[in-house]
């Protein structure tokens, strides 16, 4: 038996705090009737839940880890007719939903799953949880600059939180280097943008870990389940970050 919100949240249809909304304005049924306290249980495998009408239905949990390539998109399907991160994920038949975006230039991990309430505490900004790039850029920033990533820079929609920023590799005859910058946030193309910013131009993107996670040998453009102790390892580390920070 779990709250009624909590159900409604892993099934992907609200988050938790919007899910108690949507009881308390009577958009909830349980068995046909309508439910508006927010500590009511249910059991989603034997109770008939909806939600405005719609049923909820009892998914097997699912969650995944992708080694996305350059020029497919972070999305379930795509009007242009460009390969979608569903091409790329033969034999699942739930439907899974990424957590959170690589845009179409950008490789690397990607997560996916059908946990609604387990993807918002891993994407929500209070949760914090830290994602690891790689970035080759042009040029070879100099320490200061770098210094400066990690302290914040001013972009058209605020200032970027610390971040922490290293030296990865550096080619001094191609004039690249490659830095290892870690967020703790998802702001749209933030990284490129980042970089921009210090005047130096991303060339190539990659996310190399999630929290605790990180690709291991998983090839490009394959996928595997995460184990337990990943998953495990994901939510112990937002819930870490979230108490930190409220």
């Amino acid at each position: 038996m779990e709250r009624l919100q909590k159900i409604i949240a892993q099934a992907g249809i609200a988050s938790r705090r919007k899910s108690e909304q949507l009881i308390r304005d009577g958009l909830v049924q349980v068995n046909g009737e309508i439910v508006k306290e927010l500590g009511v249980k249910a059991d989603p495998a034997v109770d008939i839940i909806t939600v405005n009408g719609q049923k909820i239905n009892s998914e097997k949990k699912i969650y995944l880890i992708m080694n996305k390539v350059k020029g497919v998109i972070t999305s379930l399907e795509d009007p242009q007719g460009r390969k979608t991160i569903l091409d790329f994920l033969p034999g699942i038949k739930e439907r899974v939903y990424p957590i959170g975006r690589l845009d179409y230039d950008t490789e690397g991990l990607l997560l996916l799953t059908n946990d609604g309430e387990f993807a918002n505490m891993l994407t929500h900004p209070s949760y914090q949880v830290p994602k690891t790039y790689h970035a080759t850029v042009k040029g070879v920033p100099h320490g200061t600059l770098l210094e400066k990533l990690a302290n914040g820079v001013e972009l058209e929609d605020g200032m970027t939180a610390p971040a922490r920023v290293e030296y990865h590799d550096v080619d001094t005859e191609k004039k690249v280097a490659t830095i290892s910058i870690t967020i703790y946030e998802g702001r749209n193309r933030q990284v490129r943008r980042m970089f921009a910013a210090i005047g130096h131009e991303v060339t190539l993107l990659k996310r190399v870990q999630y929290g605790d996670v990180t690709l291991q040998q998983l090839r490009r453009g394959k996928f595997r389940h995460l184990h337990q102790f990943e998953i495990e390892s994901l939510l112990m580390f937002a819930n870490k970050t979230h108490k930190v920070h409220n």
